[in-house]
């Protein structure tokens, strides 16, 4: 009975929003992100948007390297002093920091050993696969010329067009599925709706599934 009482606020950072929702509340607030957005401002506006709510502890996705509850790298996509930044002081109540893309794989988790990939700014991708979440920087491996996030990004769809860049995600999807042997993949992010063809053995999610893996981290039965 004690998880039920539990309030929690999800917050899931994104390179173009931040998304917040939390326990009991039906519709998720948009706050606008960007380039040169800080952490500072972050919690400011995420106070603001949910000065209304009733919440006692809060989840943090965030797009990059977390370790032991800890931000150790800034993000590709936004500002500066993310990995110094005092979260837990700045709201003053309990706070588990995830990868963004563990996040939502958690709450699209249902059993089988699943990959996510996460077509939003860049590539997010994670494991989840005994109730254990393994988070993978696979984005930035390498691939052609560059890396995956760069031919499976926004910024590529974007000058090169939709067809281009679904030919480079369905290859994507084809190299993750040999390495890491998945019994579930899951495509999430913005730009996963844009696909025509959804390759066999795969589901869309939704950016409600990130809440469902932001309330889910607080389980004690879930290992990262």
């Amino acid at each position: 009975m004690e998880k039920n009482r539990k309030k929690i606020l999800v917050i899931d950072i994104g390179g173009s929003n931040v998304k917040i929702l939390a326990t009991g509340v039906s519709e998720r607030i948009k706050i606008p992100s960007g380039a040169n957005f800080k952490p500072e401002e972050m919690v400011e506006l995420v106070k603001e948007n949910a000065s209304q709510w009733e919440y006692d502890m809060i989840t943090i996705g965030f797009p990059g390297v977390v370790k032991e509850n800890k931000i150790v790298s800034e993000p590709i996509n936004l500002g500066e002093g993310w990995n110094s930044f005092d979260y837990q002081a700045a709201f003053n109540c309990p706070i588990k920091i995830i990868n963004d893309a563990a996040m939502q794989a958690l709450g699209s988790y249902e059993g089988k050993k699943l990959l996510f990939l996460g077509l939003g700014t860049g590539l997010g991708t994670a494991i989840v696969h005994h109730n254990t979440i393994i988070p993978i920087e696979g984005g930035h491996l390498p691939f052609k010329k560059k890396t995956f996030e760069e031919y499976v990004g926004k910024e590529y769809l974007t000058k090169s067009g939709s067809k281009r860049w679904e030919k480079n995600v369905l290859k994507t999807v084809e190299i993750f599925r040999a390495a890491f042997q998945p019994e579930d993949i899951l495509l999430g992010g913005g730009n996963s709706k844009l696909l025509n063809t959804i390759p066999e053995g795969c589901r869309l999610g939704t950016n409600e599934n990130a809440f469902k893996g932001g309330f889910k981290f607080w389980e004690e039965d879930f290992k990262l």
